[in-house]
């Protein structure tokens, strides 16, 4: 990692930079350094990498907090802090085992007066907890949808016991604390009499049956965590901050129980020159004051490619003009948007003596009042007399 840039210095920016002026740094080096602007520049490929490195760390609040914790320990899975942070809600798997809420409950309101066979049976088939990722996705890519290779952490059968729990060469006995019942009985002397109750046994966790010998891999839970890289398919049109599920690919069930599903948020990079406006997309185009009075043959880009546009003579700044069925797919449909092209005319800052003349003349041509040398130096940059 030491020949890694620090994130903030890449996007220019100071440790504590706000999200918005994360964003605005990233549009503004993301269009420096975009492939198009700089075709075969083999540096600017690399700081164009460089900064949506850093922009998609960053604008992200989970992976920003632990990258100012721990720096690039944080968030490089080569460390084992980076993907799979926040999923211990979703796995449940904090010690090598889940745990049921239901048999905390049941060991104070259920465990006595007849309550036992409302318990949860622990050998009873149950789903898997879901796992929620997010991935980073360009403008593009979330428009066009693509199939992104993903790497999380989930909870599977042990291979090395099978589920068993049991070494290799072992395998389960009845547990003899409860003789293979799963629960104890216990009495306790009170003043109104003796009471039985029954809990479940603490020997074998009311399965009957225990491991004497446990499978040192999944230390006899039957499951282990492991890293998952697994290819998922982005639906086009997906918008920023929404979600979508794949089936199965959540932590795997118990005592034959399905899977949990495979929850994917989105989160969408800005993309230098389009904005998104639901399935429409916005663009700005710079024409100048002669294109706009004369009207003229434009090149604008799409998410199809460069298109040509005319417009017509006597366009004015900020007029915008249709493109139909050039915006982004409707989710799971095959509607699409519209591309929105808004005009920016842009004036000239400095320009040459013959320049101004000419405008003079095509502002008396145009019938409008005659401007006095006073007034030619007022109107082009110079003092004008008190």
């Amino acid at each position: 990692m030491a020949d890694k840039r620090d994130y903030y210095e890449v996007l220019g920016l100071s440790k504590g930079a706000s999200q918005d002026e994360i964003k605005k740094s990233y549009r503004q080096l993301a269009k420096k350094y975009h492939p198009d602007l700089n075709p075969d520049n083999k540096e600017a490929e690399a700081k164009f990498k460089e900064v949506n490195e850093a922009y998609e760390i960053l604008s992200d609040a989970e992976k920003k907090e632990k990258y100012d914790r721990f720096g690039f320990a944080g968030v490089d899975p080569s460390f084992g802090g980076g993907q799979g942070g926040g999923f211990g809600g979703f796995g449940g798997f904090g010690d090598g085992m889940e745990f049921d809420l239901g048999d905390i409950f049941s060991s104070f309101f259920g465990g006595g007066f007849g309550g036992g066979s409302s318990r949860s049976n622990p050998n009873a088939p149950r789903r898997g907890n879901d796992i929620q990722i997010t991935v980073s996705l360009t403008f593009e890519e979330a428009a066009k949808g693509c199939t992104k290779n993903v790497e999380f952490p989930r909870i599977e059968t042990c291979d090395e016991c099978s589920g068993s729990g049991a070494a290799k060469g072992t395998s389960s006995q009845t547990c003899p604390e409860c003789n293979g019942r799963g629960q104890i009985n216990t009495q306790q002397r009170t003043p109104f009499g003796v009471i039985s109750t029954q809990k479940q046994c603490p020997k074998c966790g009311g399965k009957g049956t225990y491991n004497p010998t446990p499978c040192q891999k999944c230390k006899g839970a039957g499951r282990i965590r492991r890293p998952i890289k697994k290819d998922i398919t982005i639906p086009a049109g997906i918008d920023d901050g929404q979600m979508f599920t794949v089936r199965g690919e959540g932590n795997r069930g118990l005592n034959g129980g399905p899977s949990g599903d495979l929850r994917v948020a989105v989160s969408l990079k800005p993309h230098p020159f389009f904005q998104r406006d639901g399935y429409n997309v916005w663009c700005e185009v710079e024409i100048s004051i002669v294109q706009a009075a004369l009207g003229d043959e434009l090149t604008v880009p799409t998410l199809d490619g460069q298109v040509k546009y005319n417009i017509p003579a006597g366009t004015q700044p900020g007029d915008v003009f249709k493109l139909k069925g050039k915006g982004i797919q409707v989710v799971n449909g095959t509607r699409r948007g519209d591309q929105l092209v808004k005009i920016k005319v842009v004036i000239p800052k400095n320009i040459s003596d013959k320049q101004k003349d000419l405008l003079l003349q095509f502002n008396e041509a145009s019938g409008n009042k005659k401007v006095s040398p006073e007034e030619k130096k007022g109107f082009f940059g110079g003092k004008k007399k008190k």
